[in-house]
């Protein structure tokens, strides 16, 4: 389906100190930016309009931020006007009190798959155009995503769905979870009906209807659910090392994260072929 090497590569890398943590509006976020054009550009992966960067500003906290949404565009084959958001967010925490906050699972993890997706659509292409959106701003309150959908860069009734990955490479118990099914039928016949392999489980939950902790409103699909954009949200639960400066590559599960990525790729490809 697509090469695991550079899957784990990547995250590994994004997840270095190099990256400083990745925090909005700092050099590493800007080196981040860097790296994922140029993963784009090798990976064939179009920019979605003239540049791959869609820069905005917004406040948080009283402080002003300058931040940069990097958008890749994948031609489909089909339906070249219709459009599905694959969607990860770049950011983290920075570096605090002299410790770097690397963010390998949040969200070094789903930066990685979105790699893996434009390798993947490079023999695979899809009925739909796939815009690859790595969104900044996210931990300072989805501010990349929000930025995306109230741009006008493209009307919203065009976009078909959005996949956001956020927080995939380790669990446990296996469990990969898919949110959203509640708001969309199509969408929720497709992950109850989904085969795994025996390696993961894809489980639906965190939807606010099963006593779990609700993250409906916890990334930035949570924007497009606004403005009614039917989405999956794929996700772990929590962990000791969330938001932590142990957040490294060393200790994401590989075998799980490439069962993740392979699922939500199989998943897409229902997707892509369905009328949601």
């Amino acid at each position: 389906m697509y090469d695991e090497a550079p899957l784990l590569r990547h995250i590994k890398t994004l997840s270095s100190d190099a990256f400083e943590g990745r925090r909005t509006d700092t050099k590493g976020a800007l080196k981040a930016r860097k790296y994922i054009i140029n993963q784009f550009h090798s990976l064939k992966v179009l920019p979605f309009g003239n540049m791959y960067e869609q820069p905005f500003s917004f406040i948080n906290r009283r402080k002003q931020y300058h931040a940069t949404n990097i958008l890749g565009l994948i031609k489909g084959a089909e339906f070249s006007k219709k459009y599905i958001v694959i969607s990860a967010h770049y950011d983290h925490e920075g570096i605090k009190q002299g410790e770097i906050y690397n963010g390998a699972d949040d969200n070094a993890s789903g930066i990685s798959a979105l790699f893996a997706f434009a390798e993947y659509f490079k023999k695979n292409p899809p009925k739909h155009s796939v815009i690859l959106a790595a969104f900044d701003g996210e931990e300072l309150g989805l501010q990349g995503s929000k930025h995306f959908v109230n741009s006008a860069v493209i009307s919203i009734k065009n976009i078909v769905a959005n996949l956001n990955m956020d927080m995939i490479s380790r669990s446990t118990k296996n469990e990969l979870f898919a949110v959203g099914t509640p708001h969309n039928k199509r969408l929720k016949y497709i992950i109850k009906h989904f085969e795994c392999s025996n390696k993961i489980k894809l489980k639906i939950g965190h939807d606010g209807y099963d006593g779990l902790d609700n993250w409906t409103y916890s990334s930035d699909h949570a924007n497009f659910h606004k403005k009614g954009i039917p989405f999956l949200y794929f996700g772990v639960e929590d962990h000791k090392d969330y938001h932590e400066p142990t957040d490294d590559y060393e200790n994401i599960d590989p075998e799980f994260y490439v069962e993740a990525v392979k699922t939500i790729i199989s998943v897409f490809q229902k997707i892509d072929s369905s009328k949601i």
